[in-house]
């Protein structure tokens, strides 16, 4: 089984907040993700799925408000990657993974391929066990 010292985990935490940055601030304002929903639908379109459906105001502010969320969260792990938070976002991209495959056999929309793999492989490494590390005083969670 594979195990991660305490030093790694920490990276692993920052990496998957890096990438949560990267990828949801475009999410985070309407107007950044009336632009980002338009690449998006060509992207399922050029990998084979049908473009995106219109959105309405309503269904923007469900993606606004996921983004603004996920940038807070993403925020908190990079200042402070301790074991705790990585172990709260394993569960919460397992939760996300799992939407994410209800709706791609809901629509088959290859898109989602991009997004659910990342998801599962970072709750993968979040979940990992720690290897104890003598230097540092055992915290029981």
């Amino acid at each position: 089984m594979l195990v991660v010292s305490s030093s790694g985990f920490r990276r692993i935490v920052r990496a998957s907040a890096v990438y949560d940055v990267l990828m949801t601030a475009p999410f985070a304002t309407p107007w950044s993700f009336a632009a980002l929903r338009e690449h998006l639908s060509a992207l399922n379109a050029g990998l084979g799925g049908l473009p995106l459906p219109a959105f309405a105001p309503f269904h923007v502010l469900i993606c606004c408000l996921l983004g603004s969320v996920v940038l807070v969260w993403a925020a908190l792990r990079l200042r402070h990657p301790e074991r705790r938070f990585g172990r709260y976002d394993a569960a919460a991209r397992l939760l996300f993974s799992l939407w994410m495959a209800w709706a791609l056999a809901a629509t088959g929309a290859p898109l989602l391929w991009l997004f659910l793999a990342p998801e599962l492989v970072f709750a993968a490494l979040q979940s990992l066990p720690l290897r104890p590390d003598a230097r540092l005083p055992q915290v029981v969670e």
